[in-house]
């Protein structure tokens, strides 16, 4: 019998990767764990840790990547695949002991010697930079800024402040703002910021209607298209998109710098929340650092690095819907006001637990109670969660963002909780819809979904760095 379910989980294990190779991996994950139920071998469990990397549950991809380590100690890929994981958390030190044991066993590997390389670069640079923040005395970058002492050269042809509204089509012919103008436009956005609470309370427009967009990742072409279907930000149209606009897409600049310039001209109108990818690891690995250092300059991103400090965590519509990016806690007992306590200023990078770091990182799942988050971040929370949290609250549901979905939103929880994703056919390889959610003064949703539209021809992770390839979809 032991020999006869060895030959069916190596059928089975062959199917799986069958699936794999068609991208079609939640279907592979089953055929793996059928494999791993009748002979439980360590590639099986480093096969499905593949799958996971694929479908960004990292936590997953870990878990599975250290079973088969058990199993079977000498097993490279599953080094790799733990390290990919670590990775994408930003994780660099967890990452840096596999890429080291990963070379030690295949020294010849010069693609894993240049990603060992760039490891122990991030691991160094990030050292160094919290022994220069130890410093109390170093100013931040906003304070150092004097952008009268700018000049913008005659040969400028691009928008200027002042002269034009700085928003809707300045990116579309990949031009580029003046860095005058983007000082000026980060720096004044920080400066609001800086002044909100964690938790904003918002209203929908008593004549018009409050757009709520999820992640759009990046991806200026179907962002812009987002107006183009949907109407422009005004004051009858407010809009609040929920985090994730940068990092994947290679056109994050483009797209936070067009919001932040409409959060200027409509700051009632235009609100943004913090998603688990406006942080420096995030933007370290998934290609926004070197987006805008490609484009512009290190100061510049220490700018956007301090204004993402300062975003707003959560809002509530009118005292009746929480948005967030991620989702819900690990204890009962969170209050809205806990929320609006939450010193993000102080924080300024989310910690690895807690309340800010839930709000950013975790899921729901359709079991009841609280699970081992998929990502290794943050919690999975059940409908039983959200029904005793909104309760609690005084509210009637939850919208987040954070996850793709197939037709862009997805209504879980007995309606209580609604996950809504903005960007279509996500890495130029998913397939899925877009979707926005309008919502009137009378408090009713309306679901919109939306296709891709044609971009220019630059690659998803143009700028990331070589981790990229693990981490792609």
């Amino acid at each position: 019998m032991a020999e006869d379910n060895k030959i069916k989980a190596e059928e089975i294990k062959n199917e799986a990767n069958q699936l794999f190779k068609e991208k079609r991996f939640i279907e592979a994950i089953e055929r793996y764990t059928a494999a791993i139920d009748l002979n439980p071998v360590s590639t099986y469990y480093s096969n499905r840790a593949f799958c996971h990397l694929k479908l960004e549950s990292y936590g997953y991809a870990i878990t599975d990547a250290e079973a088969a380590l058990e199993l079977d100690p000498t097993l490279t890929k599953a080094n790799y695949r733990r390290a990919s994981a670590n990775m994408a958390l930003g994780r660099f030190k967890e990452a840096l002991k596999d890429f080291k044991m990963v070379c030690k066993r295949v020294p010849g590997d010069k693609d894993a010697r240049d990603k060992l390389n760039e490891c122990a670069k991030i691991v160094k640079r990030i050292e160094f930079e919290k022994a220069i923040e130890a410093d109390n005395n170093i100013p931040s970058v906003a304070d150092s800024l004097d952008t009268t002492t700018m000049n913008v050269e005659d040969s400028y042809d691009g928008p200027r402040i002042n002269e034009e509204e700085p928003t809707k089509s300045i990116f579309k012919n990949q031009k580029k703002l003046h860095k005058k103008y983007a000082f000026m436009i980060l720096l004044a956005v920080r400066q609001m910021m800086m002044q909100a609470p964690s938790l904003i309370d918002i209203s929908v427009p008593n004549d018009g209607k409050l757009t709520v967009c999820g992640d759009v990742h990046g991806q200026f072409y179907d962002f812009i298209n987002i107006f183009n279907i949907n109407g422009y930000p005004s004051e009858s149209h407010a809009y609040l998109f929920n985090g994730d606009f940068v990092d994947r897409g290679s056109f994050s600049l483009e797209v936070v710098l067009t919001l932040f310039a409409y959060k200027c001209v409509y700051p009632d109108r235009l609100f943004l929340a913090r998603g688990n990818h406006e942080t420096d690891n995030m933007n370290k690995v998934y290609g926004f650092e070197g987006e805008v250092k490609a484009k512009y300059s290190e100061m510049m991103f220490k700018l956007f690095s301090e204004t993402f400090n300062a975003l707003p965590l959560a809002h509530v519509i009118q005292h009746k819907i929480l948005v967030v990016h991620g989702g819900l806690f690990s204890r009962d007992d969170v209050t809205l006001d806990d929320i609006r306590k939450i010193d993000r200023l102080s924080l300024r990078q989310p910690p690895n637990e807690g309340l800010m770091c839930e709000l950013l990182w975790s899921d729901p799942q359709p079991e009841l109670g609280r699970g081992a988050s998929k990502r290794g971040v943050g919690v999975q929370f059940g409908p039983d969660v959200t029904k005793n949290f909104l309760e609690r609250n005084k509210l009637d549901m939850l919208i987040r963002s954070h996850e793709v979905k197939e037709n862009g939103y997805v209504i879980e929880h007995e309606g209580k909780c609604v996950t809504v994703f903005s960007a279509p056919n996500y890495c130029d390889s998913v397939g899925n819809k877009g979707a926005l959610i309008n919502i009137t003064p009378d408090m009713k949703l309306e679901y919109k979904t939306f296709e891709a539209v044609p971009h220019p021809q630059v690659r998803p992770m143009q700028y990331a760095s070589q981790f990229s390839g693990l981490l792609g979809m």
